[in-house]
């Protein structure tokens, strides 16, 4: 038990630095800009990743639901990874290109930015949360890691959902 301890422990303070440092990463590389570099094409790669994600989710809660806990570690694994590598090309399309406003008007626009700032402020706080469920169970608490995940699914598969909608009602507007 002392070693499951020791482990959370030992990777409480990369987890806050993480949480912290992500976030401020980004925002100072949104002032970055760097010419000559067409990621035109990112924004549905970045896209059909936040549906992969989504999916895999569900997947993932089902394979451990139907006990094949192995399939559901892989699977959360790679929900991790793919997350990663769609903040990767999300903050390099926002290096490279100019801000694409929202054209839409009345009820859509209000319902576009309510989404928007949710999947924003939903996105920074699922870090902390994947990671320490994550460590729960690498851990091997069990009770706790599902006592987390109940939080961190839905919040984690909002802001999956939330980036493709995001996504589709932008889309028009990008030059």
């Amino acid at each position: 038990m002392s070693d499951t301890i020791d482990l959370e422990k030992k990777y409480k303070p990369l987890i806050v630095s993480v949480s912290i440092a992500v976030p401020l990463v980004v925002a100072l590389l949104f002032r970055v800009r760097i010419e000559g570099w067409d990621t035109a094409g990112l924004p549905p790669v970045y896209a059909t990743i936040n549906a992969l994600t989504a999916v895999l989710l569900i997947a993932a809660v089902a394979s451990i639901k139907a006990g094949k806990r192995s399939l559901h570690e892989r699977l959360i694994k790679l929900c991790i990874l793919l997350s990663a590598a769609f903040l990767v090309m999300y903050v390099l399309r926002h290096m490279t290109s100019d801000p694409t406003t929202y054209g839409g008007t009345g009820i859509n626009r209000y319902f576009y930015y309510f989404v928007l700032v949710t999947h924003i402020a939903l996105s920074v706080i699922i870090i902390p949360l994947v990671l320490f469920t994550y460590v729960k169970a690498w851990s091997g608490k069990f009770d706790q890691h599902k006592k987390w995940a109940r939080i961190t699914f839905p919040v984690w598969l909002y802001v999956a959902v939330t980036g493709v909608v995001v996504y589709l009602m932008i889309f028009p507007y990008y030059q």
